[in-house]
């Protein structure tokens, strides 16, 4: 649910009947938390948030923050502890154990599955569909994420601990998580009817085998060190997998690198994951110093990367961000910012902008250029103007937001105001409301009866005692225009953004400058991911006239591009041909000269 970013919509301070109101619902939902507990989790005085928020599906999230960290999380009516408020009370639900590499499978969104549960000397824990579950890493009672059961215990035996076990909602690592202050989760030692299960993880089957009374003193190959299980937080994005390999050979290395052959020893021995952050730290210290100027920002994330990091890499070597440690270019750039390299903002909501260097900052100023890169750099030079133009029009889908005055319409269905929903999810939701409620005519099924429910919802007050029917089509359209309009926008690699209001469309002008002489205008290319620079400089070959970028009037955060001259003809078949952008979401092409005319 929170693999990827969510949107907050709202982040105001709870009320105190607001407050006394939680308290009762987290002891009702919690019965194993005492009065005390429950006062401690949601306390009287100290300063209590509640955030509204969208995830990437469009779910409407209900999150309670104490102490600048997520505690309590609200999907359609049913409250779940974070993992912050777990570390606290580490037995408030019941806990399944896995090993500690699948907890990156679970912050990537994936479920736990039961070939990968540990079962205790104990057994399993007594659930039923449905029942909130933890989720805990071998060696460490301290829960990592939050789910709920997909089958009872009893089903999971049945089953030969085999299909999916627990549906993960939140996770340790995961973009809740990170809304907090990152902290780590603590170590806890295993209960003692739980330690056979840390001393023999290393066979199922013998686990299965063991009586509850056997020794609980491992094997030295079999010890676990509860250290070694804790997690590590090295940096925000590091990787959980084959961390204890990796100290295994550190540690087997020589103190000392004092010869050149040791040294390529030891860059030999760095994993493939390590040797990709090196090369993108190198690339882009690289770009900064080299390749970026002042002048240059704000500049598109994704331009930095393809333009300018690309061209910085060593022949032979290709910049893969899933190789690396941070698997998106966005963490990677997060992590800079977290060292005061750079600043990201989004200055077009989904699109992410550098708009300031630090140059002075000692990593950029220490960086050398690596000796014989002038020559390789013009060969790369092209094959990076080549990737520039590699440019992929976004997926954008109409969605609709449910309105006050519609929540009658749609709380039948389950809906509430802010619910998103797609056209044809409208579209089914009015068809069950009509036959459910029997409005369909009698005489004649091309029409609907309107019922108190619809009059409100759908019809002005003047038509409210002159219409007593509606057409299908004319039911359905009514409803739509009545919904809020958003739209998603998902650019190539990237993840969904859902926006308000319906996309504006790229807009084409033609305007008069002294002289009589015409320019050719164009904005809003930020929004279909459109680097308005690259726009520029392609059109400036194209028709050997002069293109300059200058800030869009009423804008904050947008430019504009000018071109001499009515270059409509071009740029029509610029972003219809080349960038395969749909001829809807153009405006000004009919403002074209007409062949045959000079102009």
């Amino acid at each position: 649910m929170f693999a990827r970013a969510f949107r907050v919509r709202a982040n105001t301070s709870i009320k105190g009947s607001d407050r006394r109101k939680l308290r009762s619902d987290v002891a009702a939902a919690f019965p194993s938390l005492s009065t005390e507990q429950v006062a401690e989790l949601v306390p009287s005085k100290e300063e209590l948030n509640v955030i509204k928020i969208y995830s990437h599906k469009g779910e409407a999230i209900t999150v309670y923050m104490n102490h600048r960290n997520p505690i309590l999380f609200e999907v359609e009516k049913v409250l779940y502890p974070t993992v912050y408020t777990l570390w606290v009370y580490p037995d408030l639900l019941p806990a399944f154990t896995t090993w500690p590499p699948v907890l990156q499978k679970l912050a990537g969104g994936a479920d736990l599955m039961l070939p990968g549960v540990v079962v205790p000397p104990s057994g399993l824990p007594r659930v039923t569909r449905g029942t909130l579950c933890a989720v805990t890493l071998l060696g460490n009672r301290a829960p990592v994420a939050v789910g709920v059961a997909t089958m009872s215990t009893e089903e999971m035996l049945a089953a030969g601990m085999k299909g999916k076990g627990v549906a993960v909602l939140h996770t340790h690592l995961d973009h809740l998580w990170e809304y907090g202050d990152k902290s780590s989760p603590p170590t806890l030692a295993p209960l003692g009817t739980d330690c056979a299960a840390v001393e023999s993880a290393g066979d199922q089957e013998e686990l299965q085998g063991k009586e509850p009374g056997s020794s609980c003193s491992p094997e030295p190959e079999q010890h676990v060190d509860i250290r070694d299980l804790s997690l590590r937080d090295r940096d925000t994005c590091a990787e959980l997998l084959g961390q204890e390999e990796l100290h295994e050979n550190r540690a087997a290395e020589p103190a000392e690198d004092a010869s050149t052959q040791d040294q390529q020893e030891a860059e030999d021995s760095r994993t493939p994951q390590e040797q990709m952050d090196a090369l993108f730290n190198q690339c882009f210290f690289h770009a900064l110093k080299c390749r970026v100027k002042k002048s240059d920002l704000p500049l598109l994330t994704s331009t930095f990367l393809g333009s300018h990091m690309v061209s910085c890499c060593p022949a032979g070597k290709q910049l893969d961000i899933k190789k690396s440690s941070y698997k998106k270019f966005s963490k990677f750039l997060q992590c800079m910012q977290h060292q005061r390299v750079l600043q990201v903002k989004e200055l077009s909501k989904g699109v992410e902008s550098i708009v300031d260097v630090d140059w002075k900052h000692p990593d950029i100023k220490a960086f050398a250029v690596p000796e014989g890169f002038s020559s390789a750099s013009a060969a790369q030079d092209s094959k990076s103007e080549e990737r520039e133009q590699v440019y992929h029009a976004p997926e954008i889908i109409p969605l609709y937001g449910v309105s006050t005055k519609m929540i009658p319409l749609f709380q039948e269905s389950g809906h509430r105001k802010g619910s998103i929903l797609s056209s044809s999810e409208v579209r089914n939701i009015i068809i069950n409301y009509v036959k459910s409620n029997e409005l369909v005519d009698e005489t004649n099924k091309n029409f609907v009866k309107v019922n108190a429910i619809l009059c409100d919802c759908l019809l002005d007050k003047s038509e409210q005692d002159e219409i007593s029917h509606l057409k299908w089509d004319e039911l359905l359209s009514r409803c739509l225009e009545r919904l809020q309009p958003l739209h998603q926008v998902t650019f190539s690699g990237q993840e969904p953004v859902v926006r308000k209001g319906n996309i504006e469309p790229i807009d084409i002008s033609i305007a008069q400058r002294s002289s009589n002489k015409k320019v050719t205008i164009i904005k809003n290319l930020e929004l279909y991911g459109l680097d308005p620079q690259c726009v520029a400089n392609t059109l400036q070959q194209k028709v050997q006239a002069s293109a300059t970028i200058s800030p869009a009037p009423g804008t904050k955060d947008r430019v504009q591009v000018q071109i001499q001259g009515n270059q409509i003809h071009h740029l029509a078949k610029m972003l219809l041909e080349e960038y395969q952008l749909p001829r809807k979401y153009i405006q000004g092409l009919d403002k074209a000269p007409k062949l045959g005319r000079k102009k």
